[in-house]
């Protein structure tokens, strides 16, 4: 058994102290930059469900490294933002005194696990040279007209007195609170800052089709920004109060039997007549205690009638008029149109509350609700038209009348820049004693060290307790600083760029210098982002429109930030439930490392199936992989009776083919990420290398480098140990294989039973998942182990695996 705890040790050590894994910038080389989204410095430390998404973007690294690529792989912090604060106000504590020591643990686990980056190139959002150039961006995009200060609706929390982001608030007990304390929250009006992302809305959609990420985070994205073209209708109440309707369906407007408003809508005290205000009220106080999300997919729908109604502007026909928190003022004018027949929450809606349900597109069952293109029925001058055609004709008619238009609209709205809290980025913005705004230039503005970050109770944020630094005279003029500060999103969408742009005494290059230009074109974009896909719609796009700006100002000329996205999937705690240090579940690397080994957790995490799915924590599992280390090991010093030789010809042929099988495997599916199969394959290789009598040398080194991309320090000290090799792994070449010694019409197929290795079975090659499956209940080892279980799925792929998930009758 070798001693993981010194081999470890030894290597992380090593590497440190001869700078092995030091970035140099080599025009030489073809670059390759790996990355994964920064982590938060939590005091918890990392979890095991962390060190999945590491060791994929390690992997892929190491790969590309060995292909010759000059590749950048660094790590750093995204260490502002309202967790931070919360645990401060909550233990009395400045920020910044627990932020460094969270970030010192988190530095030492990811050593700890053998990691391939270069700390020199480290950034932490909460380090005024790094947000120096947060600051100037939000100038720039001022300078843009794409920020403002704007009374908008915010989700508003009392004791924390700051306003939070849809993904800070969760659901409890029906109602909106905090994710960190659970304090109650509630929607509230506010001036805030605004950065204009609607005006980038079909930019961000035309560059989607740039980059190589899967189909369903691109229609994620696309979905969220919800471009809509149809029209715009001109509706008045019969006691004539204008208001315009946007819908996506003008061609039901003969359908229409009720209209219904947000909650939010400005006009709904205006349109409510008195003897309905007390209810409409009471109404509008419940739904601000619900987030967007809770009142869009609840299953029932509620609303409350305000006792006004509408004139449909095409039948003439009064239309009542309802408040329903299903319609979001967020989206489009927060107003639309009731047609129960053909939309699935307007029947749930008119069925509760008993109104008309008018079919106005033909169909065979008119007891329920009917949504796809059909003939239309009842609608005057579009019946007998399908959709496309009828709403073109109904736009062309309220055209005609002066009653509407069409009209381009997004779901996506303006972003809330504001947080009324002392931990984030100060904004470099001044007011005079008129409240005429003015751009600070005098950059980095410093967050300034105070205990006192207790929320104001007046909007403003705690900064706004700080006299001395919120005074500001410039030639005899007396200034007021912004109070607000930034949102945790602001560095992460930029933060990959401040990685190329970081010197070695702690400064970056300025953003809009020449030199900063030719790095970002050169460097950028990422080549490979791993991270998870609760980011989907945040970070990916708040990053991709600050990166897209950049471009348009000549920052860099490179559109998209990240070419190519890898979603790293999940771990889950021994119970299957996520891992959460409130439930007890967390499995933390540390423990791990000490009586397995860093090696052996990478090369399991791999192991446990496809990037991107989601996997519970299995001992038993982690068992297997250490001991098949284990049999790595003693292949290369503990078994005397195998020879290594450099005579290739004293190896067996067969052994030759399966060594160029091996290598020609583990290369494509390295290519496409296929980092669960690289193990199987290296398990078959070990087994094969079991049964010869010899082996030739310069095939098992080769074999060290395809497995020091997942067990690095396991590698190394085999290489330096069995070949007394002067020069690293590391600095290795990627291995090549011979076409022609690959003459085969049977593989190896690993058999796994519930992701566990059991057998390997040689089979004729191609054959299909059922003759599979009939080899392999043949064999009197799996035959076995499949006696008294009940097979509930099986998973196959052709010539790599074949697994059985399997559970007892």
């Amino acid at each position: 058994m070798y001693n993981h705890n010194a081999i470890e040790k030894k290597w992380q050590k090593y590497w440190e102290d001869n700078h092995t894994h030091y970035f140099n910038d080599n025009n030489e080389q073809k670059k390759y930059y790996v990355l994964n989204m920064f982590p938060y410095p939590s005091g918890a430390g990392l979890h095991v469900g962390h060190v999945q998404g590491y060791t994929q973007a390690d992997i892929v690294s190491r790969y590309k490294h060995f292909c010759g690529f000059n590749v950048l792989q660094p790590m750093g912090w995204d260490a502002f933002g309202l967790p931070a604060e919360h645990f401060a106000l909550k233990n009395k504590q400045h920020p910044q005194t627990f932020n460094q020591t969270n970030i010192a643990n988190f530095r030492r686990q990811l050593k700890s696990l053998g990691f391939a980056y270069d700390y020199r190139k480290e950034v932490d959002t909460t380090d005024p040279k790094f947000y120096e150039w947060t600051q100037w961006i939000f100038i720039k995009l001022c300078e843009n007209d794409l920020a403002e200060l704007r009374e908008v609706e915010i989700n508003w929390c009392e004791q924390l007195g700051t306003a939070l982001a849809n993904e800070e608030i969760i659901q409890h007990e029906g109602k909106m609170v905090t994710e960190h304390g659970k304090y109650p929250v509630i929607k509230k009006p506010m001036k805030q800052w605004v950065l204009k992302i609607t005006k980038y809305a079909d930019k961000l959609i035309e560059g989607l089709q740039e980059i190589d990420w899967k189909d369903s985070i691109k229609a994620m994205q696309t979905n969220w920004i919800g471009r809509s073209e149809c029209a715009v209708i001109q509706f008045k109440t019969k006691d004539n109060i204008n208001f315009t309707v946007f819908t996506t369906r003008p061609d039901t407007i003969y359908g229409v039997t009720y209209l219904a408003f947000s909650p939010e809508n400005p006009l709904v005290e205006k349109i409510t007549t008195p003897e309905h205000q007390k209810n409409v009220q009471e109404y509008i106080e419940n739904a601000k205690a619900k987030t967007d999300l809770q009142r869009n997919t609840d299953k029932e729908k509620t609303g409350v009638f305000t006792g006004n109604y509408a004139i449909n502007p095409i039948t003439n026909k009064e239309i009542p008029i309802y408040i329903a928190d299903y319609v979001l003022n967020t989206y489009a004018t927060g107003i639309v149109m009731g047609v129960p027949a053909h939309d699935e929450r307007d029947f749930a809606f008119a069925k509760k509350y008993e109104l008309p349900i008018v079919y106005v597109i033909k169909c065979e069952d008119q007891t329920q609700v009917y949504t796809n293109d059909g003939e239309h029925i009842n609608s005057d001058i579009v019946n007998g038209l399908n959709t496309d055609d009828a709403c073109a004709k109904i736009i062309n008619y309220l055209e005609e009348i002066h009653a509407g238009k069409k009209h381009i609209t997004y779901k996506i709205h303006d972003w809330i820049f504001s947080r009324q809290r002392y931990w984030g980025e100060p904004f470099p913005i001044l007011f005079d004693e008129n409240n005429k705004m003015y751009i600070d230039h005098n950059l980095p503005i410093v967050l300034p060290f105070t205990n006192d970050i207790e929320p104001t109770g007046t909007g403003e944020g705690p900064l706004a307790n700080l006299d001395v630094w919120k005074r500001v005279t410039i030639n005899g003029k007396t200034y007021r600083r912004e109070s607000n500060t930034m949102p945790q999103w602001a560095g992460s969408s930029w933060y990959f760029l401040a990685y190329l742009l970081k010197q070695p005494d702690g400064s970056y290059l300025p953003l809009n210098s020449p030199e900063s230009k030719a790095i970002l074109d050169k460097w950028m974009p990422v080549d490979f982002y791993d991270g998870g896909m609760e980011h989907a719609v945040l970070h990916l796009l708040y990053a991709r429109f600050w990166h897209r700006f950049l471009f348009d100002i000549g920052v860099t000329s490179v559109k998209e930030p990240f070419q190519r996205l890898i979603d790293h999937g999940m771990i889950l705690g021994n119970d299957g439930h996520k891992m959460s240090k409130s439930i007890g579940n967390v499995i933390n690397p540390d423990d791990v490392v000490a009586s397995h080994g860093a090696d052996a957790l990478r090369t399991f995490e791999m192991f446990l199936g496809p990037v991107g799915g989601v996997y519970p924590w299995n001992t038993d599992g982690l068992d297997g992989i250490r001991k098949w280390l284990e049999r790595v090991y003693r292949i290369f010093l503990e078994m005397p009776e195998i020879i290594f030789t450099d005579d290739l010809n004293a190896v067996d042929n067969s052994w030759v083919c399966a060594y160029n099988l091996f290598i020609k495997k583990a290369t494509d599916d390295l290519e496409n990420i296929k980092l669960n199969l690289v193990v199987s394959e290296m398990m078959v290789f070990i087994n094969e290398c079991y049964k010869q009598k010899q082996l030739y040398i310069p095939y098992m080194k080769n074999f060290l480098i395809v497995l020091s991309c997942y067990a690095p320090h396991l590698t190394e000290e085999i290489n330096s140990a069995k070949f007394n090799a002067n020069t690293l792994i590391y600095n290795s070449q990627w291995p090549t294989y011979d076409p022609t010694k690959i003459v085969t019409t049977t593989v190896n197929l690993p058999i796994q039973i519930n992701g566990k290795f059991r057998e390997t079975i040689e089979v004729p090659c191609g054959i299909d998942e059922n003759t599979a499956v009939n080899l392999a209940k043949a064999n009197e080892k799996i035959s076995k182990l499949l006696e008294n279980k009940s097979i509930k799925k099986i998973i196959y792929v052709a010539d790599k695996i074949l697994n059985f998930i399997v559970s007892d009758k």
